[in-house]
């Protein structure tokens, strides 16, 4: 069997449609992580918070992705 190391094409056609997944997917997790922080104290509560924080600043960077991408089209 011969070695194919030819690049894959760069198709781009359904990023905004994934990006817009993610961040559905990425702020039901923050929803889940709050309800939860109830149960918990300390360490473990500062945790999440942080966690969280770091979920919000990749919606944004989401965000930005597709108006960069809705520009390229």
């Amino acid at each position: 069997m011969p070695y194919n190391n030819k690049p894959n094409p760069d198709d781009r056609s359904d990023n905004v449609e994934k990006l817009q997944q993610m961040i559905v997917n990425t702020d039901d997790n923050i929803r889940k992580a709050e309800a939860t922080m109830d149960n918990l104290s300390g360490d473990e509560r500062a945790q999440v918070e942080a966690k969280n924080e770091r979920r919000r600043e990749s919606i944004e960077a989401m965000r930005s992705e597709i108006h960069d991408e809705n520009g390229a089209r």
